[in-house]
């Protein structure tokens, strides 16, 4: 299910010049089958800021794979460049998106997947649980993703572009761990809001964020969870 958003955005993306097939964090090249398989004729670049990922990606179908930060990446005339759950930790989308459109070959595509959960309990949670515990917000909650309509203003002027926003219900599996969302937001968004904090404190904010999401998201009999997790798409062609 965590791969829907991406075959779906793949979906969208038509017919391509020609030029190189760029996954814009790529991660551990979880798509690459399947952006290969659908442009086999183009050569798949894998891009990505972390050594690790991209170890993990190695012998996948990618034919080249790039160490680099999206903020200096720069590529030549590439055919696609296909971003799925990568540019929310980017900042200044404002310059990012057109600077990425910029650079494709003509009648080249962008095409962009992100979430749009940060008005959910899942996520407001997390500072929330803060404030309960700390007395005050400690974290900085940097919110890159822009609304969709700045991403259309942005972007119509430099070519045909479709935005839509898409809100999957994911069956989140029981966890002896603890409560199924925390388990699915800890390592992303929860993440600043944990790696600072020593032991003690850090058990302390997460009780807090469990109480909150065990009554925003109550348990299922079998102790999983439906959670609704909205997506913004765009595709710039």
């Amino acid at each position: 299910m965590r791969l829907q958003p991406a075959l779906d955005l793949l979906a969208r993306v038509g017919a391509l010049p020609a030029g190189s097939v760029v996954d814009l964090g790529c991660g551990s090249g979880v798509m690459a089958s399947a952006l290969k398989h659908r442009f086999h004729a183009h050569d798949l670049v894998g891009v990505d800021s972390s050594h690790a990922m991209l170890a993990k990606a190695e012998g996948k179908a990618f034919d080249q794979l790039q160490l680099a930060d999206i903020e200096n990446w720069q590529a030549k005339e590439p055919a696609l460049i296909f971003s799925n759950a990568a540019l929310q930790w980017v900042s200044n989308h404002s310059e990012l998106m057109p600077r990425l459109a910029g650079m494709l070959a003509e009648g080249g595509t962008l095409a962009v997947q992100m979430p749009f959960q940060h008005g959910a309990p899942s996520h407001r949670g997390w500072s929330q649980a803060e404030r309960s515990v700390f007395g005050a917000e400690r974290t900085e909650s940097r919110l890159n993703v822009l609304a969709p309509e700045r991403y259309f203003d942005l972007l119509s002027p430099l070519g045909d572009i479709n935005v839509w926003m898409v809100e999957y219900t994911q069956h989140l599996a029981a966890s002896v761990m603890g409560h199924p969302v925390r388990m699915f937001t800890q390592s992303t968004f929860g993440k600043p809001y944990l790696d600072p904090l020593a032991y003690e404190d850090k058990a302390r904010l997460i009780a807090a964020y469990e109480a909150a999401m065990a009554e925003a998201y109550p348990l299922r009999a079998d102790g999983s969870v439906l959670f609704p997790f909205r997506r913004l798409f765009f595709t710039l062609r």
